[in-house]
């Protein structure tokens, strides 16, 4: 029976104490991955710089919101679409995947309708993006030494795993080399394209998941603690 094929990306950085050495790890294991980057630390040269370094390696960038404050969802303020998605496109400019990828806030990994409003939706529609989901959160950014574990469990659980981990300055990426090892050594192989099931919208159309990952407009947000 063959291992899983994984597509492996990042989120929330890029992070000057943390992704150069995720970025050396990918080239010598040969993984090429996305980048979700939050907009507004794309301002920072040393930052916009590694996003570059990424995308000159042949990793995708995509589009994280401008802030990465709550999901959108949860969002009801005018302007907030272009606010935290419009925003970190222009600033993307050239970095930017031509499919336009971008992952919604999903506030811990979670999945359902907190993750787009309809004004987010509709802006992505209009814009041509491609939305990109997830099945594997193992939570490296609250647990830094133990992720690798339910990272691999996950991982063997499901024939595409999309797996989210974060290149941030917390310790966790120092295991990914070993932990990408031992992936392979399980028989994973590594893929860049997202599967179908975690692609709610392709360029614009929306597929049939969409609808559960939007929160009508007459619906209270839940509260967060």
């Amino acid at each position: 029976m063959s291992g899983p094929e994984v597509t492996l990306s990042f989120d929330n950085g890029p992070e000057p104490d943390a992704t150069p050495a995720v970025l050396d790890v990918l080239r010598r294991r040969d993984v090429r991955a996305t980048f979700f980057v939050i907009g507004q630390k794309l301002h920072e040269p040393a930052r916009r710089a590694l996003a570059e370094r990424a995308r000159d390696e042949a990793h995708w960038i995509g589009n994280h919101t401008w802030t990465h404050a709550v999901p959108l969802g949860e969002r009801r303020d005018p302007g907030h679409a272009e606010a935290e998605i419009g925003r970190t496109e222009a600033a993307l400019g050239s970095l930017s995947h031509p499919d336009r990828l971008f992952r919604p806030v999903g506030g811990g990994g979670r999945l359902g309708p907190h993750l787009l409003s309809e004004a987010a939706r509709d802006l992505l529609v209009a814009g041509g993006y491609t939305v990109v989901t997830w099945n594997a959160v193992p939570g490296d950014w609250r647990d830094p030494d133990g992720w690798p574990e339910r990272a691999l469990a996950q991982c063997l659980a499901e024939p595409r795993p999309v797996l989210v981990l974060h290149d941030l300055p917390n310790g966790a990426m120092r295991h990914l080399d070993a932990f990408l090892g031992r992936l392979r050594d399980a028989g994973a192989t590594f893929r860049q394209e997202f599967p179908e099931a975690c692609v709610p919208m392709r360029r614009g159309t929306p597929g049939p998941m969409l609808d559960g990952y939007v929160r009508a407009a007459t619906t209270t947000p839940a509260r967060t603690g």
